[in-house]
């Protein structure tokens, strides 16, 4: 056997880590408080700022002189290297060429760290650590498909002593992040901390295995320090859209998009997890399975969809998009609509005669997909939308159901196009809910990367809007689902996250996407839609809130230090003189979050620019002017995303990602004058799995 195919077969080994028994793979958290009792030096030129010296092309031509670059930024952002140079794996010749890289021989200390950037791939992608004397591959991690550098922590103290070498190693052929980037290879306590900054751990040998670990859930989703704690988030694995949302059997029901199978898109499940306050979830087994399970390389599907309650039998029932990859299946329709149902919550039956819509409209040649069933209040009767569009403007497609109102709802007939966009929100629209809501009627939907609203009037078959705008002014909203509980509440969950991005930091950890908090929605002052948490939050305290009461601020105040809290502030306008006052979150002396908002044009700017390893950029909101001159901000944190809502129902969510486990200070900022707040309260949150 070959060198390549003995990593490739050691990778297989690594890459599936989490499936075996903790054990096996050491420790769970590096054993940073010995980092001293072994600390050699390790690679020569380990940050190759003398090009490839000390390294050595074992085969291929993935890696050669030319692999050592210089560039500061790429086309999502800066690479984040140390130094001047590092080794980018594209640039000697091309993204499909292979090879493998070694590193010179040193001794392990009892920890290392370094960073990576390029292709997620665990076989065939990864940087890994080799022991010299019989050649087997201790560990190894792959990129998260981002050309930016994030540092990984590997627990070396089990083989503290012995030689070993690292290996850079590319076979994969693919033409499209197919390569992958290493810098700043570091031993000893220096792996840990820059000065006196401590790294996040990150790594997916940090990870434990979930089935075998004795801890309880909220301890294991602990452990990873860059995972939410109050927010759903799969242990391991992708999810993007929330699905079937529903109280259901007494219990609040969330499923989303899900591949369990890797921290990218891939062959679409439906995870499940459920709740009795709709924000404590607990984990059920995997609702929908694609339809070819056994081939990794069909991304066939079950899609976003809805779920309602079947009253004659009081049986879940799920509709939802059933996709097929043409690719492999060229006699299918890419999309149709297709049910299951449910007599234990648990698992679901596919209908025997599904699809139960076989095609789409004629005018739906951007896609047909994502219904969401709703009752129509204006003739009494289920009626569905399904997101579609044409060459040039999205469009939402009306249906009926022409059965029993009180039974599974498997017969449908078309209606016609209920709202058709002018083109600026995209050719396809994605995720649309349409309800009544406070005397309106409100439809959402996704297009072109971002979460639309319009509100207007409705008479049964087509929509009026007048009044639109964004469901969420941050960067990392998309796929909003709403339903009603028992309460007769409006409400909704977003994925936290887009795909106009390629920061998944998270997947170095083998998981990616998380959902919002709860959030109760409401037709706004100006007619708009609006959104807050819902009171069910506050259930998530885990400690006593700290209260800094009435507070002129002129100059800088400390409010605290954590990353899962709930920050709420008032502010009286009215008395205040200062011209802005800025919230700075996740701070430390290297990084920080700026929530800035301005007096005189009553904006509201979420600043990511000093941040982690997240989405870099500035996104702006106008907040209404309140009628008491009291502005009102509820801010929720967690670990790597953060939250923000205000009094007049602006939304802002953002995904964060810092480096450094000292980045939780939280402190407010005033220049130029005084900003008065009313009240400042900070209360520690708690694990949504406890």
């Amino acid at each position: 056997m070959n060198r390549l195919a003995v990593y490739k077969k050691f990778a297989v080994l690594i890459s599936f880590a989490s499936l075996l028994p903790d054990a096996v793979f050491g420790t769970v958290v590096p054993r940073t408080a010995n980092c001293q009792s072994n600390q050699y030096p390790g690679p020569t030129n380990p940050s190759f700022e003398n090009g490839l010296s000390g390294w050595t092309v074992v085969s291929g031509n993935a890696f050669g002189n030319a692999s050592v670059s210089s560039e500061r930024s790429y086309w999502g952002g800066p690479f984040g290297q140390s130094g001047n140079n590092f080794l980018w794996g594209i640039t000697e010749s091309g993204e499909s060429a292979v090879g493998i890289l070694q590193s010179s021989s040193f001794q392990a200390s009892s920890v290392m760290s370094f960073l990576v950037g390029g292709g997620w791939d665990p076989i065939n992608l990864y940087v890994g650590l080799v022991t010299d004397a019989d050649g087997k591959l201790l560990f190894s991690q792959t990129a998260t498909n981002d050309e930016a550098l994030i540092r990984i922590i590997w627990d070396t103290s089990a083989y503290a002593g012995q030689e070993v070498h690292m290996v850079v190693v590319d076979s994969s052929n693919a033409t499209s992040w197919g390569h992958i980037n290493l810098d700043d290879v570091r031993t000893g306590c220096d792996a840990l901390a820059d000065g006196s900054l401590t790294f996040n751990v990150l790594g997916q040998n940090n990870q434990p295995s979930q089935s075998s670990s004795l801890l309880t859930a909220a301890q294991l989703y602990a452990l990873d320090q860059i995972r939410p704690q109050f927010h759903y988030t799969p242990y391991q694995g992708w999810i993007n859209d929330p699905c079937g949302l529903i109280e259901w059997g007494g219990k609040y029901q969330l499923m989303s998009q899900y591949n369990p199978v890797a921290p990218v898109w891939g062959p679409m499940h439906w995870s499940h997890v459920e709740s009795p306050d709709a924000v404590h979830w607990k984990e059920l087994p995997v609702a929908l399975y694609p339809p070819y399970p056994n081939d990794p390389s069909d991304t066939s599907g079950r899609y976003t969809g809805s779920a309602l309650l079947d009253k004659d039998t009081g049986a879940l029932q799920v509709i939802f998009t059933d996709a097929t990859d043409t690719a492999l299946h060229p006699d299918a329709l890419p999309e149709v609509v297709s049910s299951a149902i449910s007599q234990d919550g648990v698992t679901f039956e596919l209908f025997s005669s599904n699809p139960i819509i076989s095609s789409p409209p004629s005018d739906s040649s951007s896609g047909f997909r994502d219904p969401k069933v709703f009752w129509d209040i204006t003739d009494n009767t289920w009626k569905m939308v399904v997101g579609s569009g044409d060459a040039t403007s999205g469009k939402v497609q009306l249906y009926e159901a022409t059965g029993s109102p009180n039974s599974e709802l498997v017969s449908w007939k078309y209606v016609g196009v209920l709202y058709k966009g002018d083109g600026s929100t995209g050719p396809m629209w994605e995720c649309p809910n349409f309800f009544p809501i406070d005397g309106k009627w409100a439809l959402f939907y996704g297009g072109n990367g971002l979460g639309y609203y319009d509100v207007g009037t409705y008479n049964g078959t087509t929509f009026t809007s007048e009044k639109k705008g964004l469901l969420d002014a941050g960067p990392d909203s998309y796929a909003t689902q709403w339903f009603v509980d028992s309460a007769g509440r409006n409400l909704a969950i977003t994925w936290m996250g887009n795909w106009g991005t390629s920061k998944w930091p998270s997947r170095v950890n083998g998981w990616a996407g998380a959902q919002s908090i709860m959030r109760e929605l409401f037709i706004r002052e100006d007619g708009g839609l609006g959104s807050k948490p819902i009171r069910e939050v506050s259930s998530l305290a885990s400690g006593p809130a700290t209260s800094l009461g009435a507070t002129n601020v002129n100059g800088t105040i400390a409010v605290g230090s954590s990353n899962t809290a709930r920050l709420q502030v008032s502010v009286d306008l009215a008395s205040t003189n200062a011209p802005a006052f800025t919230i700075q979150m996740y701070s430390s002396s290297a990084e920080r979050v700026s929530l800035v908002y301005t007096v005189a044009n009553q904006s509201l700017a979420l600043d990511t620019t000093q941040a982690g390893y997240g989405q870099v950029g500035v996104w702006t909101a106008t907040i209404a002017s309140p009628a008491n001159k009291v502005l009102s901000l509820d801010i929720l944190i967690d670990r790597s995303s953060v939250e923000i809502f205000a009094q007049d129902g602006t939304a802002m969510t953002a995904t964060i990602f810092p480096r450094y486990q000292d980045s939780k200070d939280i402190e407010i900022v005033s220049r130029g004058g005084e900003t008065v707040f009313e009240s400042i309260v900070l209360t520690p949150l708690g694990s949504a799995w406890s």
